[in-house]
C-alpha cells in the first residue's frame, strides 16, 4: 500500500480532515480535502464536522484553526514550519501608535502569531484586506505586520490614513523589478499576475494584483494563454490543474517558501497515526486572539 493510500485509509478511520495551503508541495495538495489560502482555510476550519484537523501549513495557520476550533484536535505535520513575517511586529510600537491616534484601528494580517493577533482590532487576509479596511469606521489604521500589503491597501483606500509596519514576506519581497522585466522580455505574450506582498515596483508592472486564490480565479477566467507568476511556486499545482491549456513561468528559481515544503506525506501519516504534534493555544490567549478573527469573518461576509 502506498503512503497516499495509507493516509487516506487512516484519515477515514479517524474521522480526520486534511487542510492544505497552496504553497505546500504538490503531492500534499493531491491528498488534501481542502486546498486554499489562509482566508478560505480559516472559514473552512470553522465549518468542519471532523474532530481531527491535519493542517498542512505553517504555525500561524494552525494556531488560527485551533483558536476557531478549541475542541478539535489540530495536528501539525511539522511543528517547526514557521513564517518569518508572522513575528515582524514590535508590540511596544502598537502601544505608541494607540497613544498617538485616538481612533486608530490595529489591522492585523492573518500571517501573524496568536500573540500579535491579541493586540489587533481585526484580522485580514490578502483576499479581504481592502474590503475590511474600507468598511472600518476608523480614519486611522495601523496595518501589521506586512508593509507591502499595507501599502497596497493604502493605495486602494486613499480616504484612510494607513500607518505602515516594516514587516515583509522574504520570498515575495526578494523578487525584483529587473527580474520581472527580464521575464516579460522572454515571454512577451504573457500577463504578469502578482501577490500584493511584493514590492510596489512589481505591483506597478502587473496585469493583475491579488491574493493566491485571486490569482487562480483570474487566470481561470482570463483568455490569455501565458502568465508570469509573482508569488510562491506552490500555486502552480492548482493553476496547471485548472488550466491545462495555459503556460506558466516563474520569475526566478527562489520563489519557494522552504517552511511550507517541510510538510511531507510521511510526516502527515506519522501525526495521523500517533496523533502527535498537537497544537495547543492557552485559553486566555485564545480568547483574546479569537476576537479579531471573528470580526474578520463577520466583516468579510
Amino acid at each position: 500500500m502506498s503512503i497516499k493510500d495509507k493516509i487516506l485509509e487512516l484519515k477515514k478511520e479517524k474521522n480526520a480532515v486534511i487542510l492544505a495551503h497552496y504553497y505546500v508541495a504538490d503531492e500534499v495538495q493531491e491528498i488534501a480535502d481542502y486546498i486554499g489560502d489562509s482566508f478560505y482555510l480559516s472559514k473552512k476550519a470553522k465549518e468542519l464536522e471532523e474532530q481531527i484537523i491535519v493542517y498542512c501549513g505553517v504555525s500561524f495557520m494552525g494556531e488560527s484553526a485551533k483558536i476557531l476550533n478549541p475542541d478539535k484536535l489540530v495536528l501539525m505535520p511539522d511543528m517547526s514550519a514557521d513564517c518569518a513575517m508572522a513575528h515582524m511586529v514590535d508590540l511596544e510600537n502598537i502601544k505608541k501608535i494607540r497613544e498617538e491616534y485616538d481612533d486608530v484601528a490595529v489591522v492585523c494580517y492573518i500571517n501573524s502569531t496568536a500573540e500579535i493577533k491579541t493586540y489587533a482590532d481585526v484580522c485580514v487576509t490578502s483576499a479581504n484586506a481592502v474590503k475590511i479596511v474600507r468598511n472600518l469606521p476608523n480614519k486611522n489604521v495601523y496595518f501589521i505586520p506586512d508593509g507591502n500589503l499595507g501599502r497596497y491597501v493604502a493605495e486602494q483606500v486613499p480616504e484612510k490614513n494607513v500607518i505602515l509596519n516594516s514587516g515583509y514576506c522574504p520570498i515575495h519581497h526578494a523578487i525584483t523589478a529587473e527580474e520581472v522585466e527580464q521575464a516579460k522580455a522572454k515571454h512577451p505574450n504573457a500577463q504578469f499576475v502578482v501577490h500584493p506582498e511584493c514590492v510596489k515596483d512589481l505591483l506597478d508592472m502587473a496585469d493583475y494584483i491579488g491574493s493566491t486564490s485571486g490569482i487562480i480565479d483570474y487566470v481561470a477566467k482570463s483568455d490569455c494563454k501565458e502568465y508570469i507568476i509573482g508569488t510562491e511556486e506552490g500555486v502552480l499545482y492548482e493553476l496547471k490543474k485548472q488550466n491545462p491549456d495555459k503556460q506558466f513561468y516563474m520569475i526566478n528559481n527562489n520563489q519557494i517558501c522552504h517552511d511550507m515544503k517541510y510538510i511531507t506525506l510521511e510526516k502527515i501519516y506519522k501525526v495521523l497515526l500517533e496523533e502527535t504534534n498537537q497544537l495547543e493555544v492557552d485559553a486566555k490567549l485564545r480568547e483574546a486572539a479569537l476576537k479579531p478573527l471573528d470580526r474578520m469573518l463577520e466583516l468579510a461576509k
